[in-house]
């Protein structure tokens, strides 16, 4: 069956299950967009900017554990979708970025929107595809979407000159991917995984970190087994919120910068720390001398290259999450550990997270708390980057794996409101909220007009402090309350933008109408955007000052 290159390009989604594709037209994809027009099996969603495309294929793909599918033009169109490509490649997302190239005679000429993406995306992708040859097309789509979505999940882009999605060829979908010298391990060494059973049962205080590797490998389940069988207190980074429940007597909540004081306490005094699926960022060590000083160190995790790679590791063992602790719950011994436990309980009850409470100004942290509240925790929480962020992360209790989004290496601005569309399209019986800041949700804005378009019920809360607030907050501690250029001295009333994009806006400045507001956001069938408000002056504790140790906190105002 003879197939252009754009018929072949569908098909080969189609096969590889893809139903949902987020982009923007332009020259050099005209003839895909015209296939497009017809297909029954994609549902195309418009966003605004081509950056939103990017983000809304991660949130998609974060919310589903499916991958996400972008796609934009040529030049300018390929070269906006870098920074959802890096977001995405920094967290271990799954995403395929499809994006038109100048055709191959002209490639290298410095033709109209041409840039060379490929070589642009290079450092933040797994791979990338130029292809040049309308035969391969198939193949590259099938490798593209193998490479993406095994081993360390991440993006790979496929660059599609205009001449190869107008020619044509034989269609044949390869039934398998074969790349010589990618072959993942997904099952960690059996005599590595007995070293761990036995550093569990040796050890008398031990902490399990438990990063983003543990959602994407479906590892939830086993890793709930293992802290209860060996009675272990649970550290869940940044992106793996929800990967334990926070609720659970033995979680002890996010680590690091602006992780809670009896995590980081717990990380410096144990004697055992096991970190599965997370890669040891710097904020989460602050300085690396003094992390995890008197602990033997496990490190679990499908890349081998993020082994020791910035703390060194005592037993290593390469592998899929899932699998490894599978069979570590089948050899590890029940063991009770009351001292270990007791100190940390004591630790959570003498150093809760905690601010000062208002009845006079909106308290942006009395504000996730009343989203959670309100939502019975069932909610999907985006975030865009910066307090808000860390508030989100702080005040909402997860109990369930994809339910915390947010751009964690990368630390995009901007991100959250493309990603909770793309939650909300993974998710349609899901509340969505992007708890967002001013600055970030600025970024964005415009895709306002896709939530409408869409009629996407995705729920907005800005946190407005009228500051780029995380900046703000290290200058007033860090730089004498110099607020170079991180006041907004014009904002936009956020509501009455809502409303001129059809979107319902409200805005609050009461404390005592913060729960109600909440309400009538999630009783209303469409999008809503509520402009809370908050105190300019709150800041993110506890705080680790950059280069001291995560033991070294600014744990509470003073």
């Amino acid at each position: 069956m003879e197939l252009t290159g754009a018929e072949i390009l569908i098909e080969s989604l189609k096969r590889e299950g893809v139903d949902i594709l987020f982009g923007i037209p332009g020259g050099a994809v005209i003839s895909i967009f015209d296939r497009l027009y017809d297909e029954k099996e994609i549902r195309f969603i418009l966003v605004r900017h081509e950056q939103a495309a990017a983000h809304a294929a991660d949130g998609y793909a974060r919310a589903s554990g499916k991958t996400g599918v972008c796609i934009a033009t040529s030049g300018p169109g390929a070269t906006n979708l870098v920074t959802g490509i890096a977001t995405a490649y920094m967290d271990s997302v799954p995403l395929v970025a499809l994006t038109g190239q100048v055709g191959t005679p002209m490639i290298g000429s410095d033709a109209f929107q041409e840039a060379d993406i490929t070589g642009i995306t290079r450092p933040i992708t797994k791979h990338s595809y130029l292809v040049k040859d309308v035969r391969n097309l198939a193949r590259s789509v099938k490798e593209a979407f193998h490479i993406a979505s095994t081993g360390r999940p991440g993006p790979v882009l496929i660059d599609l000159p205009v001449d190869i999605v107008r020619a044509s060829t034989d269609f044949t979908y390869p039934e398998k991917a074969e790349i010589r010298g990618y072959r993942p391990n997904y099952d960690g060494h059996p005599r590595q995984i007995k070293k761990v059973a036995e550093a569990i049962t040796e050890a008398k205080r031990p902490v399990i970190c438990a990063g983003g590797g543990v959602i994407i490998s479906g590892a939830a389940k086993e890793l709930r087994e293992l802290a209860e069988k060996v009675q272990t207190p649970v550290i869940t980074t940044l992106l793996g919120l929800g990967a334990f429940p926070s609720d659970h007597p033995l979680s002890l909540g996010m680590p690091g910068m602006h992780g809670t004081y009896y995590a980081n306490i717990a990380i410096t005094e144990c004697d055992l720390l096991i970190s599965i699926g997370a890669r040891f960022d710097d904020r989460v060590t602050g300085k690396v001398e003094a992390f995890a000083p008197h602990a033997k160190i496990v490190h679990i995790d499908i890349d081998p290259a993020a082994i020791s790679k910035n703390v060194a590791v005592d037993i290593p063992v390469v592998g899929d999450a899932k699998r490894i602790l599978v069979e570590l719950n089948r050899i590890v011994k029940k063991k009770e550990r009351s001292e270990w436990n007791e100190r940390l309980d004591f630790l959570k009850r003498k150093y809760p997270l905690q601010y000062e409470k208002s009845d006079k100004v909106i308290k942006p942290q009395y504000v996730v708390e009343q989203i959670y509240e309100a939502t019975k925790g069932e909610a999907i929480i985006t975030t865009e980057v910066g307090q808000n962020q860390m508030w989100a992360a702080q005040y909402f209790k997860y109990s369930k794996p994809r339910s915390y989004i947010s751009s964690g290496g990368l630390g995009t601005m901007g991100y959250g409101f493309p990603a909770a569309i793309g939650a909300q399209i993974a998710r349609p019986d899901a509340i969505v909220f992007d708890i967002a800041g001013d600055g970030s949700f600025q970024m964005n804005i415009q895709e306002l007009a896709t939530v409408v378009q869409y009629k996407l019920p995705v729920k907005v809360a800005i946190l407005n402090n009228r500051f780029l607030g995380m900046v703000r907050q290290w200058q007033e501690l860090f730089f004498n309350k110099r607020y170079s250029a991180t006041f907004f001295e014009a904002l936009p009333d956020f509501a009455k933008v809502a409303e001129a994009y059809g979107v319902k806006g409200l805005s609050i400045t009461d404390p005592k109408d913060v729960r109600a507001a909440i309400e009538e956001a999630i009783s209303t069938d469409g999008p809503v955007v509520l402009d809370f408000h908050v105190d300019w002056e709150e800041k993110v504790f506890p705080m680790v000052p950059a280069g001291k140790a995560i033991n070294e906190m600014i744990e509470r105002m003073a």
